[in-house]
């Protein structure tokens, strides 16, 4: 296991660094390795949040002595099998139905970064491929986390401490991601809001011969001179010549008075 400690750590993506061929591109991400519930096994665990902001996450442990094992996720795969080519790769292969479907590579490059290549093989055959570069968040290890730096073991004291501070960290970077989520969502408020404006400053400054009504839905035209008219009557009911330039929008007059397209 001394090869992993250049690996312990807990790693944040490059988004823009990533190529893509297979699954959800992910808009930001987390990628942890730590020692398990042996000391002489791996404890990975990944998560992330799509383009669509849909959030997944993963996990799972694993020998690195090359020797077949079962896996716990048997909708994934039912056995893997990990090794380390040297102290800056490591490898994990899934088998399903004793075919391999995938394989992971971790590589340590020489700025220091964590690349993760994803192969995938399609039942046609075809070999679809993901990169993904990850850089190290905080250095929480109490041993050498370089390839070329020398090796030290650590004691008990060194592990209790590194995995105190690997929870300190799981649980801040949960609560980051939640408040730039957040954030994410209020622009996205913040922009409907601005629309909404800019359309009621824009049926306000239009011809209106009636009160509107809350919840009721109008039609927006506008004329041949560039004026608008706000309308009780739909597109299709003025028959086949609508006496106006072009129909704009259907909106509806909400309860703080502003105006939304339907």
């Amino acid at each position: 296991m001394v090869e992993a400690y250049n690996f312990l750590a807990s790693w944040q993506l490059f988004p823009e660094k990533g190529t893509y061929e297979f699954g959800n591109r992910p808009k930001s991400g987390f990628y942890k390795i730590e020692l398990g519930d042996n000391p002489n096994q791996l404890y990975i665990s990944m998560s992330w949040v799509s383009i669509e902001d849909h959030g997944f996450s993963s996990s799972y442990q694993v020998f690195p002595n090359g020797e077949l094992q079962a896996f716990d996720t048997p909708e994934v795969a039912d056995a893997i099998r990990c090794f380390f080519v040297d102290s800056a790769n490591f490898e994990t292969h899934f088998y399903k139905d004793e075919v391999e479907i995938l394989v992971v590579k971790h590589d340590i490059t020489p700025k220091g970064y964590l690349r993760i290549i994803q192969e995938r093989k399609q039942p046609d055959g075809q070999l679809l491929t993901n990169t993904e570069i990850y850089h190290k968040q905080m250095s929480v290890l109490p041993y050498s986390a370089s390839v070329s730096g020398a090796v030290i073991k650590p004691n008990e004291a060194g592990v209790i401490r590194h995995q105190a501070l690997s929870a300190m960290e799981e649980q801040t970077n949960m609560q980051l991601v939640q408040i730039r989520q957040q954030i994410e969502l209020l622009a996205i408020q913040a922009k409907e809001i601005q629309q909404r404006k800019e359309l009621s400053m824009l049926i306000y400054d239009a011809k209106l011969n009636f009160n509107p009504v809350i919840n009721q839905v109008y039609y927006l035209y506008e004329n041949s001179d560039g004026s608008h008219l706000l309308s009780m009557v739909g597109p299709k009911e003025w028959g086949k010549k609508l006496p106006f330039k072009s129909f704009v929008a259907a909106v509806k007059l909400l309860a703080d008075h502003t105006w939304k397209e339907v």
